[in-house]
């Protein structure tokens, strides 16, 4: 949502004062820029064809399956690095210049806090409540660089492995050492990342790792009626945006251990009873190699192994591709999401090349990952899923508790995503960034369908043409977020952008939407639709859409409610071949909580957002509009948390949920969305 508003303002607070006893005053980085910016960003992105098989890299490495984040790969080792890290402020950027990183640094008088966790929750009394005395107080306002630091010993049998340190997410940069070493860096909270640490390390001994974090601050006062945003062109989201920028390492943190040999990842792709597998296998070793590639499609499925001898060169990243027959699977669907598990097994024997059946020889590394049979499509202009109209009965909503910030137990996403099935929806928007590995897990057992979308939100066109011509982060997160949710049946669409600037320059706007849409179609065999959330009817670039996706807010911000169905007419004749979906509509419940009832006349009642969700919803299902509708989503399955400075007085929280905030305590659209029936079965 693009919100224009009246400012609230609550007086001046200083943020100089300390959030922590021990650490440095804290006081906000208000000038945003000192962070050395690269020419590119930092991971390397790059996509090389191999095998007739498009791979992604960062690193200079495949990109590895992060489905291991469940540390139950047999085959691997690992070491779970969640748990109580050292942690400091840095608020005048000072911890380079005494080395923090460094193994031997003292960091005894430092403060412990949990990892996963948001420094924003580390002492912020208050942060989950409506009360606007606490807004702009706490560490929820600390802005600039912080780090942490944890001691661990590798087992000694690592020490000829291939080891990889694997980050699920942080919030914003990351600059990663272990044992004094800078071994990566890597730009944006919501993509996992993995590292190649393995010559770093000292297994059996005392080792640290380091990590110093950035986060940009969103103005320059978060207290003021009228303060200054703050900037940085090459950032996503470049400006204030409304969702809290939750900072630190946000996710869990792992090491895995796999033979130098080894299988990096599998793609997969289904038909009609058919599965395709593309299996990534590397070669970390600087000796040539021979092994056998066994490959499972999965038990019920009535499909039979297959297997293939591998050659690989030091150094070497091979494709290898094969089809399987699965005549006894059933298709993945929300009524019967049913599931399925590959393997992929690398072998060796006494004798390299040597062809090695299943059982055979000694096992030297395995992956497995979970598949549906299912296909989506848009045909004729309707979206089809397994070949059949579908209407995406949906909800937006963000990843966040007032317990946990966005680094959410495994118990609250249970919650959370419960209430998502508790109203009959069948579909969610992942706004506006990708989720926790856990979230496309439940996804696929429940039968959720799900919009996966990138940061890129309320881009102008000056950053739009960074990105697309210089920095390259919108397509390195486009390309992250296609390469990792690959294989998740439940997620059906990839969104690229967020209401970004369109009219000052169209072609930059259609260049950059070209060129993120060109990018996650050239990894994802399984060739998903591509949409975007487009803040404008009129979208210039709606030609390079799959399905038309649009936020709309009529009789709210513009025009009438009575206009949106006139105007999704125009839409869908201007573009016949095109399914539309509603990807965002909603309106504000002005209360500090829930329970401020009136007529559905009066604005800002439960009676009136109910209303007014009514009358859009009634227009997207009419009869006459579904042949080409894909769906509306609701904006938002729960108040959120934002620094927006519009709603100081109620502490930050955007009060447009189904529920609220820190209670989930249901509003009367709870039950009104709940029993709007799909029009579709």
């Amino acid at each position: 949502m693009n919100r224009k508003f009246t400012s609230f303002g609550i007086g001046v607070l200083l943020l100089g004062s300390t959030f922590f006893a021990g650490l440095p005053n804290a006081k906000a980085d208000t000038k945003g820029n000192n962070v050395n910016i690269a020419e590119h960003e930092p991971m390397n992105t790059k996509v090389q064809s191999i095998d007739g098989t498009n791979v992604l890299f960062q690193y200079g490495e495949p990109v590895p399956s992060f489905d291991t984040w469940t540390l139950k790969e047999q085959s691997r080792s690992y070491l779970n690095l969640d748990g109580k890290w050292k942690f400091a402020m840095d608020p005048n950027n000072q911890g380079l210049n005494e080395k923090w990183f460094e193994q031997g640094y003292d960091d005894k008088n430092w403060q412990e806090e949990k990892v996963p966790g948001s420094w924003d929750l580390y002492n912020t009394p208050g942060f989950g409540t409506y009360d606007g005395s606490n807004f702009g107080k706490g560490s929820a306002f600390y802005d600039g660089y912080a780090w942490f630091r944890t001691h661990f010993s590798p087992d000694a049998n690592w020490k000829n492995q291939f080891v990889k340190l694997n980050f699920l997410g942080v919030n914003y940069r990351a600059w990663v050492y272990v044992n004094g070493h800078l071994v990566g860096e890597h730009e944006g909270g919501y993509s996992p990342f993995s590292l190649d640490v393995g010559e770093y390390l000292q297994p059996g001994k005392d080792n640290v790792i380091a990590v110093r974090v950035y986060r940009k601050p969103t103005y320059d006062s978060y207290t003021s009626s009228n303060p200054k945003p703050i900037t940085a062109d090459t950032e996503l989201p470049y400006k204030p945006v409304d969702f809290w920028p939750y900072a630190g390492i946000t996710r869990s943190v792992y090491l895995e251990a796999t033979s130098d040999v080894n299988v990096s990842k599998i793609l997969t792709a289904t038909g009609d009873h058919t599965l395709t597998t593309k299996v990534v296998v590397y070669n970390h070793g600087d000796k040539e190699v021979h092994r056998q590639l066994v490959v499972d499609p999965g038990g019920k499925t009535g499909g039979e192994p297959k297997s293939q001898d591998v050659g690989l060169k030091p150094g070497e990243v091979k494709v290898v591709s094969m089809d399987f027959q699965i005549p006894k699977a059933a298709y993945w669907s929300p009524d019967s999401p049913t599931l399925y598990q590959v393997t992929a097994e690398l072998y060796k024997g006494k004798g390299e090349g040597q062809v090695i059946q299943k059982g055979n020889g000694s096992l030297d590394d395995s992956l497995s990952t979970n598949y549906g049979m299912r296909t989506i499509a848009v045909e004729n202009g309707k979206l089809t899923l397994n070949g059949k109209q579908v209407f995406l009965k949906g909800l937006n909503w963000h990843e966040e508790t007032a317990a946990s910030g966005r680094s959410m137990t495994i118990e609250e996403y249970n919650t959370e995503l419960s209430h998502v099935l508790d109203v009959n929806a069948n579909f969610i928007r992942n706004s506006h960034y990708n989720r926790h590995p856990y979230v496309y897990d439940f996804a696929d057992q429940h039968g959720l369908m799900v919009l996966d979308e990138v940061e890129n939100m309320w881009l102008d066109t000056k950053q739009e043409a960074l990105q697309t011509n210089f920095y390259g982060l919108s397509r390195a997160l486009a390309l992250s977020m296609a390469w990792n949710q690959i294989n998740h049946p439940s997620t059906i669409m990839w969104s690229l952008q967020n209401e970004s600037g369109i009219w000052d320059d169209q072609t930059v706007y259609r260049n950059w939407l070209a060129d993120m849409k060109e990018a996650v179609k050239s990894v994802d065999i399984q060739k998903r639709p591509v949409t975007w959330a487009s803040g404008s009817s009129w979208d210039p670039a709606y030609d390079l859409a799959d399905v038309i996706g649009l936020n709309e807010y009529f009789g709210y911000f513009y025009m009438q409610d009575s206009d949106l169905g006139r105007t999704l007419d125009i839409v869908h004749k201007t573009y016949p071949n095109k399914p539309i979906l509603i990807t965002e509509n909603g309106t504000w419940a002005y209360a500090d909580e829930i329970n401020n009832h009136g007529p559905e006349t009066q604005s800002g009642t439960e009676e009136w957002q109910s209303y007014k969700f009514l009358n859009h919803w009634n227009q997207v299902t009419d009869p006459s509009r579904l042949p080409y509708m894909a769906g509306y989503t609701f904006w938002v399955l729960k108040d959120y948390k934002e620094r927006l400075n519009y709603n100081q007085q109620i502490n930050g929280i955007s009060t447009m949920g189904l529920m609220s905030f820190d209670k989930e305590k249901p509003r009367l659209i709870y039950d009104t969305f709940k029993n709007a029936m799909n029009p579709i079965h």
